[in-house]
């Protein structure tokens, strides 16, 4: 390193990476931060910038937004950083051998999984969807694969209950802030060595689109539960009725099958729908236009989902 004080690049967009960048910002010399560009967001699609942009022009830190890192000048102002290490959290592009070899110590990602398990680009999402027990963070030295590097250190983290993608990401964002700031120190002073991860164990979490939200009553009550959990907040669970889109937040497995795939029907005073195993009774819906609300005012105020019974 050059100078006493190792001069670090950031690079990550969404909430999961504020944590990280704040507490590195807090012990380092951060040289400047590398984000994804400002997006159109909400229903009046008004142009956002990334929550790590906004967390980085709060102390003054340089920010460059480019759609694609391969763009001119992209590198070269990174050269200009002059970096010892690239510390990268959920920023969402593929990082080429240029970006890789540029600092002395390379590019350490804070990756939401218990790697070698859910490498990829929705990692939080597949652990809820597969029914995981736990999931996790590992600190790791990135290399041209998909989250294929050495590892330095991993933590567990149990998948509660009633954990959503939402809440487990919160709760993994700390985690891997904390996470970060233990290793790091070893990383620079060269204590720490990482481990290849073991190819056997691996698994893929693909990118997520907004087509995956609709649910097919044909799977388990169980797996579109899952799938309920693992989807909120993006791309959201949803299914159709009368060609009314109709977003659930929340559902409850009813394992006694009574209704017929696709069936609607209520329980308890909630709405239901039929599965392939079970029945899904929707405990918060979000219809058009309107707040999440309970499943029982959702049947109260309408009395005819129990007249037709094809979604």
């Amino acid at each position: 390193m050059t100078d006493s004080e190792p001069r670090v690049i950031f690079m990550g967009s969404p909430q999961f990476a504020v944590p990280v960048f704040t507490s590195l910002a807090k012990k380092y010399s951060i040289a400047g931060v590398v984000t994804q560009p400002d997006r159109p967001a909400g229903r009046g699609r008004k142009l956002t910038p990334p929550p790590v942009k906004l967390a980085a022009l709060e102390i003054d830190i340089p920010v460059i937004q480019p759609e694609k890192m391969k763009e001119p000048g992209v590198f070269e102002q990174l050269t200009t950083w002059q970096p010892d290490v690239i510390v990268v959290a959920a920023f969402g592009q593929i990082l080429r051998r240029n970006v890789l070899e540029l600092a002395p110590f390379g590019c350490i990602n804070v990756h939401a999984s218990y790697l070698p398990r859910w490498r990829g680009a929705a990692p939080i999402q597949a652990a809820i969807l597969s029914g995981d027990e736990f999931t996790g963070v590992s600190i790791m030295k990135l290399d041209p694969g998909i989250d294929t590097g050495p590892v330095y250190t991993r933590q567990k983290e149990l998948i509660r209950e009633d954990d959503n993608a939402v809440l487990l990401e919160e709760r993994l964002s700390i985690i891997g802030a904390e996470l970060l700031m233990k290793t790091l120190p070893g990383i620079l002073s060269g204590v720490l060595v990482p481990t290849p991860q073991d190819e056997n164990q691996a698994t893929y979490a693909s990118m997520l689109h907004k087509e995956d939200g609709l649910l097919d009553f044909n799977q388990s009550a169980l797996q579109l539960a899952l799938k309920v959990r693992a989807y909120y907040d993006w791309p959201g669970a949803y299914f159709v009725k009368d060609e009314v889109k109709i977003k659930l937040r929340k559902v409850h497995v009813l394992s006694d099958h009574r209704l017929a795939p696709g069936e609607f029907g209520q329980a308890n005073g909630y709405p239901t729908i039929g599965t392939s195993s079970g029945d899904l009774q929707l405990i918060e819906m979000q219809p058009p236009g309107r707040n999440w609300m309970d499943g029982r005012a959702y049947l109260n105020g309408n009395p005819e989902w129990l007249e037709k019974n094809e979604p």
